[in-house]
């Protein structure tokens, strides 16, 4: 199923990646079939399949848009995600200064 120009992609949820999945495996329902039947891609199907056997059902899970957004509301962090989170900022601040943008420390905000 395409999305029409303008419109946004389908967002899909684990469950159901996981739905479609399992038939393949367990059912041995072709990508093919499925993929007409539902209107899904073959290349999207294919790809759900190939993150399952590598990863297992936590590779079908959506992707957030910042990996450190967890880290940065959470209050119990432990001491390795506060040092991933210190050196991530670090790497940005770094990039930043780079292409010459100045953050000034008083108004940062950690």
């Amino acid at each position: 199923m395409s999305s029409k120009k303008g419109m946004g992609h389908r967002i899909w949820r684990k469950e159901e990646k996981l739905k479609y999945v399992r038939k393949h495996l367990d059912e041995h329902i072709s990508i093919k079939e499925m993929g007409k039947k539902s209107g899904i891609r073959n290349s999207t199907i294919s790809a759900w399949v190939k993150k399952y056997l590598e990863k297992g059902e936590e590779g079908l899970a959506g992707k957030s848009g910042n990996i450190f957004a967890t880290l940065t509301t959470s209050k119990n962090l432990s001491e390795i995600d506060r040092l991933r989170l210190l050196v991530a900022k670090q790497e940005v601040e770094i990039a930043r200064l780079k292409k010459g943008y100045y953050v000034d420390e008083s108004l940062q905000i950690l």
